[in-house]
């Protein structure tokens, strides 16, 4: 689909003194373009509203309501009425949900988005599904991500932002939040909570959380690359390793670090496709490497000190050499219940870098294993020559001490 076919051009209006206006004629562009992900364009009457909403000559419920009359009214159907009405309607109701300051940061807030931008549209709106998914991309050939299981769906949510919630952002450089940031959200769109609109609520979602953090962007990429942010999502989510085929958080980081660094990576769909013809290929690695930036922070240093925490230095010692499951930790360490040991011992030995996932990409892998970094076993190297140094001082005639 060409993108720009679906750019609304609110030019005069953003450029315009009046900041009522120039608000509002970006909600209207974010919520318009937003539809591309879906292969959705609004209808000519729709941006006539839009305009009379930005002009302040009707309200945004009055445009909501103007859009939703002219459907039932209309006598003359034509044979895209149904997508037109969609695109219509859900951009009413992204423009007025964009508008308002309020945001609630729980899995009931992302089923409230869901709601609000698709009220009148769809009955399941604000629902989440009862049945596992799957869907055919076009940029992994026809392949599927692997989606949340159906009966899993709100405590992956809730997991998700409680994590967030407890994630602390000091000391990071902006290229490290942009990268937590980016899996943060990725993390949130693979769970695909509900039978469709998944990617439309992710980037409200998206919109409003870093709003909530103080981050006052400029949304016109959500707009003008809503495509591109969806298979970005795609390939973030995607792992095959038959296909010898890893999830690439590269385009998503990229999309982001446009969005709140002001740089200005190149941002292509056809490099995201698996498996591309080689000239694809080929231009894609030339363009990564004019624009080439870390994406990963510093290693942890081999050397390092003893934690103070008794629950970290107990779990480092229970995982030693080993790669361990949470049920195992906490069987090796005596303990049962599950959030206890997650807020207390395991997820302050992950941020103070004494513990790693196996499957980083994937934090909720099936087969999710926990070991310890270079310093974590830098740390139980320590711990184990200082018991072994009291057993000698406590038995110094025993044999075989080496």
């Amino acid at each position: 689909m060409n993108e720009e076919q679906l750019y609304l051009n609110f030019d005069e209006y953003i450029k315009a003194s009046e900041p009522h206006k120039r608000e509002r004629a970006e909600a209207w562009r974010v919520a318009i373009g937003l539809q591309a992900v879906d292969g959705l364009q609004v209808s000519e009457y729709l941006k006539q509203t839009a305009r009379q909403h930005i002009e302040g000559e009707i309200t945004i419920d009055e445009a909501r309501e103007q859009i939703k009359q002219y459907y039932i009214s209309k006598t003359k159907h034509d044979e895209d009425d149904s997508e037109k009405e969609e695109a219509d309607r859900v951009s009413g109701n992204i423009a007025k949900l964009i508008s308002s300051p309020s945001f609630t940061f729980n899995a009931a807030g992302v089923m409230a988005i869901h709601r609000a931008i698709f009220e009148g549209v769809f009955k399941h709106a604000g629902t989440l599904r009862t049945y596992d998914i799957t869907k055919k991309v076009w940029v992994l050939q026809g392949d599927t991500v692997t989606y949340g299981r159906w009966q899993d769906l709100r405590m992956a949510l809730e997991y998700d932002i409680e994590q967030e919630k407890e994630f602390d952002y000091r000391g990071l450089s902006m290229g490290e939040v942009v990268e937590h940031i980016a899996k943060f959200i990725a993390g949130i769109w693979q769970t695909h909570p509900f039978c469709e609109g998944n990617t439309r609520t992710t980037a409200i979602f998206a919109i409003k959380y870093l709003k909530s953090i103080g981050f006052e962007c400029n949304n016109d990429l959500f707009e003008q690359y809503s495509w591109y942010f969806r298979n970005a999502l795609v390939r973030a989510n995607y792992r095959n390793v038959a296909k010898g085929i890893s999830q690439d958080y590269s385009f998503l980081n990229k999309f982001f670090r446009n969005l709140l660094m002001g740089e200005n990576h190149e941002l292509k769909n056809r490099y995201m496709l698996v498996n591309a013809p080689a000239e694809w290929t080929k231009e894609a690695s030339t363009e990564q490497a004019a624009n080439k930036y870390p994406t990963s922070p510093p290693t942890s240093s081999p050397t390092s000190s003893i934690p103070e925490n008794e629950n970290i230095k107990r779990l480092i010692g229970a995982i030693a050499d080993k790669q361990l499951s949470v049920k195992e930790m906490m069987a090796i360490v005596g303990l049962k219940d599950r959030p206890n040991f997650m807020e207390y011992s395991l997820s302050p030995a992950i941020q103070e870098g004494y513990v790693r996932l196996l499957f980083p990409e994937s934090p909720r892998h099936p087969r999710q294993k926990y070991l310890l970094t270079v310093k974590g076993i830098a740390v139980y190297n320590e711990l184990k020559s200082d018991t072994s140094n009291s057993e000698k001082e406590k038995n110094p005639d025993k044999e075989n001490w080496g």
